[in-house]
């Protein structure tokens, strides 16, 4: 090859070099703000402006039946691979708690979650996780094994699911953070931090009582 010929191919890969340090850049930020937000433990902030939900002195935001903001599409695979659509579970009550099993407080909430689904079960309470920012699907499935976790669980690495709640409702905002949606698929109350038992059994029981 002459010369000539050479220097165009130099100047494509120079012009090349460019666009994957930008692209790399937007992932590697990306990732930034998702690890900045992770793990946290929440916090008292609801929201403002016209958002129809209260913060209770507990860390519990809750919304009144009939200014609920409905749940979005949560559909995927669990960590077996088998399909699930959050949305098949409409009649029931449903508890969504969004966890990493890199996540400490995730792991000191877990046996609680198991328990409490478990003594549920029978008043149509169905659990389900969103299992996010995990990079291998082999370490949520050994947290769920080392907890004896029960419930299925969504598998979402790249968060994609937290991002369809709309701004402004009782959207998952740390992790973990954990919804009740009401018999009509619609989110009833929100936690930003791990929850103890009796918490946890406090977030549901409003909720579990309506008609």
């Amino acid at each position: 090859m002459s010369a000539a010929s050479r220097a165009p191919l130099r100047s494509a890969a120079r012009t090349a070099r460019p666009r994957r340090r930008a692209a790399l850049t937007a992932v590697a930020g990306s990732a930034a703000v998702l690890l900045m937000s992770a793990c946290t433990s929440g916090g008292t902030s609801g929201g403002g402006g016209d958002t129809n939900f209260v913060m209770g002195k507990d860390g519990i935001s809750t919304a009144k039946k009939g200014e609920r903001a409905a749940a979005p599409d949560l559909s995927g695979n669990t960590l077996d691979g088998k399909p699930l659509d959050v949305a098949s579970y409409k009649g029931d009550i449903v508890v969504l708690n969004v966890w990493g099993s890199w996540c400490a407080p995730c792991r000191a909430e877990a046996p609680n979650f198991q328990k409490v689904s478990a003594d549920l079960a029978a008043d149509g309470v169905r659990f389900v996780g969103i299992n996010t920012a995990d990079t291998s699907v082999d370490n949520a499935v050994a947290f769920e094994k080392d907890y004896g976790v029960t419930y299925p669980s969504l598998y979402d690495p790249a968060g994609k699911l937290m991002l369809r709640f709309k701004k402004g409702t009782l959207n998952p905002q740390a992790i973990p953070s954990t919804l009740v949606l009401d018999r009509d698929g619609k989110i009833a109350a929100r936690s930003l931090a791990a929850l103890s038992e009796e918490k946890l059994r406090k977030m549901i029981a409003p909720v579990l009582a309506e008609k």
